[in-house]
C-alpha cells in the first residue's frame, strides 16, 4: 500500500465547511459512523481522544476507510501526538498550543490545528510557525466578535471555530473572511451510534453542504 501524501492544516480546513467532532465510545461505531459521514460528503473526521477506544477506532478507519482522512482531537502531549500517529491519524487538532505539542505534531508528520482563545496563544501559535488556527471554545470565548477583532492584527491567521457552533450559527461564523471552516458535534449526536442510525448522520452532514463558502 502506498503512504498517504501528507496533508497542510489549510488543506484540512478548506476539504469542508464542517469539520465534525466526534466522540467514540465503541470500536464497533467508528466504521459505520465514519461510512456515514462520508456517505454524506464530508471525508475529514476528528475523532477526539476522550475515551479510551478513541486510539483503537482511528485506527479502525484509517485501515478499513482509506477514502477518508482521520485525524485526532483532543491532543495534549507529545504521547497524544506520537499514539495518534502510529494509529493512522493525518493530523491533529488540540484545545489549546503549546511550543511541545507543535513540534510533537511536526515531527509525527501531523498537520496541527492548534486550539487558541486568546491574542497571546495567537502570537504563540503563529511564532511557531502555525497560522491555521482552532478557535475554541468559540462562543464560549467570544464568538463572531472575537473573530472580528482578531482579524486586524492578525490579518495572517485563518480560524476553524469550534465549541458551541451549530448549523444555525454556523453561517455567522463562516462569513467572516479568517475563517476557512467550522468544527461541530452536531452532526454526530450522541444517542446515534446506540441506535445505530446512521441514515441520521448522512442527512445531518448533507445539509453541511450548503454551508460551502
Amino acid at each position: 500500500m502506498n503512504a498517504p501524501t501528507s496533508l497542510t492544516a489549510l488543506q484540512v480546513m478548506q476539504d469542508c465547511p464542517v469539520i465534525p467532532v466526534i466522540v467514540l465510545k465503541d470500536v464497533a461505531h467508528a466504521v459505520p459512523m465514519a461510512r456515514a459521514l462520508l456517505a454524506g460528503g464530508i471525508r475529514m473526521l476528528e475523532v477526539t481522544l476522550r475515551t479510551p477506544q478513541a486510539l483503537a477506532c482511528i485506527e479502525a478507519i484509517a485501515r478499513d476507510l482509506p477514502e477518508a482522512v482521520v485525524g485526532a482531537g483532543t491532543v495534549r502531549s507529545r504521547a497524544d501526538a506520537q499514539a495518534a500517529a502510529s494509529a493512522g491519524a493525518r493530523f491533529a487538532v488540540s484545545p489549546g498550543y503549546t511550543s511541545a505539542v507543535g513540534q510533537a505534531c511536526r515531527d509525527a508528520k501531523l498537520a496541527l490545528l492548534p486550539g487558541v482563545a486568546s491574542s497571546s496563544e495567537i502570537m504563540m501559535a503563529c511564532e511557531d510557525g502555525f497560522t491555521e488556527l482552532k478557535f475554541f471554545p468559540a462562543v464560549q470565548a467570544g464568538g463572531v466578535g472575537m473573530l472580528k477583532a482578531w482579524s486586524g492584527p492578525f490579518f495572517d491567521a485563518k480560524f476553524c471555530p469550534t465549541g458551541g457552533i451549530t448549523l444555525q450559527n454556523a453561517p455567522d461564523f463562516l462569513a467572516l473572511d479568517n475563517v476557512v471552516c467550522v468544527g461541530g458535534s452536531w452532526l454526530v449526536p450522541a444517542n446515534v451510534a446506540e441506535t445505530g442510525d446512521w441514515g441520521r448522520v448522512t442527512r445531518l452532514a448533507m445539509e453541511t453542504q450548503v454551508l460551502r463558502k
